[in-house]
């Protein structure tokens, strides 16, 4: 019950947010269209080059979440101040972030959770930054301190981004919520660092060039982007290749149906409840799925696939 709660709060928030976003842009209007727009279409392309298939990435859409991140803390364009304010940051993204989700939306995968994560990280970014702004009270911060300010900022937007993305997983699979905390916190040095790098500078450059700075600077995400989709199709391939393997001693009779994936099941939980890393989880995963594969060497298949009463030498040959 607990868990369910967790997830309900965090998707009532983030809806709560959208919708009041939505509709005081609405009757307010959008300041600095070219800005919002400019914006909009990098987060936009963003959602769209993220992989369409293959396992979950911790960030599939790193060039997304910078613009989302960027969008937020951006505080003038080409030495001009900007007036927008937290929920027309909300709204645009929520829109962008829709709009690039349509093919994954059109397949019929989940993109729920992801856009919950994206909101609440942008809602808190903006939240901490718009309205001091607009009020004047970083207009004495300058040069590397301003910076420094920004990539504070966004530090702090990941931490709880991770947060968040956690107490999700938990809610969604019931595993213990402090692995899961931190698997999401050992990727904030990797993945996280580029984005929150690429969000500071997008911002300080936007207010000082204007627009432009945004495509050039895009760019080492959008190739960072296109490798992750490549590694996503590896991952994927391998993955495959392993299931697939496990069947073999399924079809040809030496153990049940569906044995090598309830025992993968059943290791990846006691994994979790040992605290182990996702790496290490996957490796236990597959060796789970591939425990049974030396059973091919044997002439006839043993009864319910039980190698334990064995001899010892032939249980040593199959092991090899």
């Amino acid at each position: 019950m607990t868990v369910r709660r967790s997830h309900v709060a965090l998707h009532s928030a983030a809806a709560l947010l959208v919708g009041v976003s939505l509709g005081a842009t609405f009757l307010t209007g959008v300041e600095d269209r070219p800005v919002a727009l400019a914006f909009g279409i990098l987060v936009a392309v963003g959602e769209l080059t993220r992989p369409q298939s293959g396992p979950r990435l911790r960030e599939a859409a790193p060039l997304g979440a910078a613009g989302s991140l960027s969008y937020a803390l951006v505080g003038g364009h080409a030495g001009h101040p900007t007036q927008h304010g937290v929920t027309q940051v909300v709204a645009v993204v929520v829109a962008a972030s829709l709009l690039g989700s349509v093919p994954q939306l059109a397949r019929g995968q989940a993109v729920l959770d992801h856009l919950v994560r994206r909101v609440l990280a942008v809602g808190f970014a903006a939240a901490c930054f718009q309205p001091l702004h607009n009020r004047g009270v970083f207009d004495a911060w300058s040069g590397p301190a301003f910076a420094l300010l920004l990539l504070a900022l966004l530090v702090l937007t990941v931490l709880c981004d991770a947060v968040v993305a956690a107490a999700l997983a938990h809610s969604r699979t019931g595993w213990p919520f402090s692995p899961l905390l931190r698997d999401e916190l050992r990727a904030v040095p990797g993945i996280g660092s580029a984005v929150c790098a690429t969000g500071a500078v997008m911002a300080l450059a936007v207010a000082v060039v204007g627009l432009w700075a945004l495509p050039v600077f895009s760019v080492p995400l959008l190739l960072t982007q296109l490798s992750l989709r490549r590694y996503a199709a590896v991952r994927a391939t391998y993955r495959q290749t392993i299931a697939s393997l496990a069947r073999a001693t399924e079809i040809a009779g030496y153990t049940p149906a569906g044995h090598a994936r309830r025992v993968a099941a059943l290791s990846q939980a006691v994994g979790l409840d040992l605290g182990l890393p996702e790496p290490e989880l996957t490796v236990l995963e597959y060796a789970a799925l591939m425990h049974d594969i030396g059973q091919l060497s044997l002439v006839d298949p043993v009864p319910a696939g039980a190698t334990a009463g064995l001899p010892a030498a032939q249980q040593r040959r199959i092991a090899l």
